[in-house]
């Protein structure tokens, strides 16, 4: 995700991400006749996004708009990468209201590689396999269809560490230093044990956590294989690193570490300035995230280690070109610009988006983030990149994952019992995916 680059997403994402974005009507971001295209050859490229991949915030089309006069982008985005997608499956099936460019969650990758491959542009045809040496090879494989089709150009990954707000860690007598912290929390056993001191002396109406299903989607980004095996096969519910991440998330829920917030919320924006929770698990893209829900006040109290468990990988997404789309070249050339290396290493650097693009990893290897308490974010991140697992994707992730987040909720904030809501989640996904 952006922002799902998370979480999503994001992301979450998500990309992520992250990156922010009002949330619009229901149904989500899309085209609209006051984009038409005015007389003199002027073209208005419309990019449809979910949660923020930070483009604008970063300041990415205002600078293409001056290298390429006459073009103007315009873009909509939907916080919720759930209804976004729900959105553009509506949009792609009735071949209309497309932007020129849409976000794809890493999730849904192989939904439009397997299933939807027809409905996307080969951007092949506008040059795009020469760019296959630019990106990390599992980036760049994700995309490609059964018939070697480029069906999206990758933006950022999701690399996972942990955020945490170092001024509430002092008001509670805990370490705030970043590497004793990364021993403390060496295990996801000593990130819970962590949470029950912080609880013991913690601010007044401040959890440990956000929520258990950030804590479940950041533990199952540490898997290579999670929803489906290497050979497509559905494997969720056999799955024991699944299990214990669910168990991990139900365990913090029981010891009352969460502050119970539904990601992406209203009331989840609103906590980052009110100090709500102290730690939250972290991919790359919710750095910006962060940034644009608390500004300048928030600068300086929160701090970056890394995550316990091991690296991991949580979001990241892709552009890609609807066939319905009205200026397929001209999105392209956005596209290909937007997702080159240097792009990516200024988006990494301004919203904290990890690239995608092997130049642009290097880059950023010594970056530090002075929002973030000057945390060297280049290395913590790149580290966890190199070490997280090639995850295998499969057709329905995204639903899978929102079916069980969905279950935890109802463990968190209606008090289910796990089993029964276990049992919900198992329901979900047989009604989502059939």
């Amino acid at each position: 995700m952006p922002i799902a680059r998370a979480a999503k997403k994001a992301v979450v994402r998500l990309g992520a991400v992250t990156l922010a974005g009002a949330l619009l009507a229901a149904c989500g971001g899309s085209t609209d006749d006051s984009s038409s295209d005015s007389a003199g050859g002027k073209v208005t490229i419309t990019v449809d996004l979910f949660g923020s991949f930070g483009y604008k915030e970063a300041g990415l089309y205002a600078e293409y708009e001056k290298l390429h006069p006459g073009v103007t982008v315009k873009q909509t985005d939907t916080e919720d990468e759930a209804d976004y997608w729900k959105s553009l499956q509506t949009r792609l099936a009735g071949g209309a209201g497309l932007a020129d460019v849409q976000g794809i969650e890493v999730g849904r990758i192989a939904s439009v590689t397997q299933q939807q491959a027809d409905r996307f542009e080969d951007l092949k045809k506008y040059g795009a396999d020469s760019l296959k040496e630019q990106f990390a090879p599992a980036k760049w494989a994700a995309a490609t269809g059964r018939g070697g089709e480029v069906l999206g150009l990758g933006t950022d990954v999701g690399p996972e560490a942990m955020c945490y707000r170092a001024d509430l860690f002092k008001r509670a007598g805990l370490p705030t230093d970043r590497e004793e912290l990364a021993k403390k929390w060496a295990t996801w056993d000593g990130y819970l044990d962590l949470g029950k001191q912080y609880k013991a002396k913690a601010p007044a109406k401040s959890a440990w956590l956000d929520s258990i299903g950030s804590l479940y989607s950041i533990m199952i980004g540490q898997e290579k294989e999670r929803y489906y095996d290497a050979s497509g096969k559905l494997i969720w519910e056999q799955n024991p690193a699944l299990r214990s991440a669910w168990d991990h998330a139900v365990r913090a829920a029981n010891d009352g570490l969460s502050a119970k917030l539904d990601q992406w919320s209203p009331q989840w924006n609103q906590a980052f300035s009110a100090g709500s929770f102290a730690t939250m698990p972290c991919p790359a893209w919710m750095l910006g995230y962060i940034k644009g829900q608390t500004g300048e006040a928030g600068k300086g109290k929160w701090d970056v280690a890394k995550l316990p468990g091991g690296a991991g990988n949580w979001g990241g997404s892709y552009l890609a070109v609807p066939k319905a789309a009205k200026h397929k070249k001209e999105a392209y050339e956005l596209i290909e610009w937007l997702t080159a290396p240097e792009q990516q290493t200024k988006l990494f650097q301004k919203q904290g988006n990890f690239p995608s693009a092997t130049g642009a990893i290097d880059k950023v290897a010594d970056a530090k983030d002075p929002f973030f308490s000057n945390a060297p974010t280049g290395k913590i991140f790149g580290d966890a990149a190199k070490e997280a697992p090639v995850q295998v994707l499969g057709v329905h992730d995204q639903n899978i994952a929102q079916q069980i987040t969905n279950a935890l909720s109802e463990v968190e904030r209606k008090g289910t019992a796990p089993e029964k809501a276990w049992s919900n989640a198992k329901k979900g996904v047989e009604n989502t995916i059939g």
